[in-house]
């Protein structure tokens, strides 16, 4: 079974993407656009693992304890870089509470033997991927200049920066991913609240 912990969105916020991508989707055709109802903010992708693990990593995942905190979405940008983007991003800035909650789930999934994420925790959303190749953000030994993005870029130049609202997070999940050639399906296994 293919896992990751992440939160889910409000609607407003949701349907507020829903429209910027309406709008700008077109821009960049060739992109493979997530669907906007499968939007999340992963706090750990832990990957596949059998069923009989799922009930341990639900006993870990329930023994975390965080305090609810405000999530504000504005802004997008595109991983590595501009130049060789792989992945287009709408932006996070949040309290405090999500960088330690995602520090808290990774050190106490760590101990129960799942390696850590090699790279720093970075949240946003991804809103579409360059089509072919990897939709991994971080730099790759043999990245070159892609050019799927390049209208979208310019497009978004003459813009003005997106603003998608604010909400408070009081709940993440523990997620199923079933991968199809329609794309990934997300499931909620199991729910945990903040305080």
């Amino acid at each position: 079974m293919r896992l990751f912990v992440a939160f889910d969105l409000d609607e407003e916020i949701r349907r507020r993407i829903a429209e910027f991508v309406d709008g700008v989707r077109k821009f960049a055709p060739d992109a493979r656009w997530v669907s906007v109802e499968s939007l999340h903010i992963t706090l750990m992708f832990i990957g596949e693992k059998p069923d009989e693990s799922v009930k341990q990593i639900e006993a870990t995942l329930g023994k975390i304890s965080g305090t609810a905190f405000k999530m504000s979405f504005a802004g997008t940008g595109f991983f590595p870089t501009p130049k060789a983007a792989r992945v287009f991003w709408a932006g996070i800035q949040a309290e405090p509470g999500l960088v330690e909650l995602a520090e808290k789930t990774e050190d106490a999934l760590a101990d129960s033997g799942m390696p850590k994420e090699p790279r720093a925790f970075s949240p946003h959303l991804t809103l579409a991927r360059a089509a072919g190749g990897s939709g991994a953000p971080d730099w790759r030994k043999g990245d070159k200049a892609n050019r799927q993005f390049a209208f979208l870029q310019r497009r978004l130049q003459e813009a003005a920066s997106p603003d998608f609202g604010t909400m408070t997070a009081r709940e993440f999940f523990l997620y199923r991913s079933q991968l199809s050639s329609k794309g990934s399906r997300y499931t909620k296994i199991a729910r945990f609240e903040l305080e």
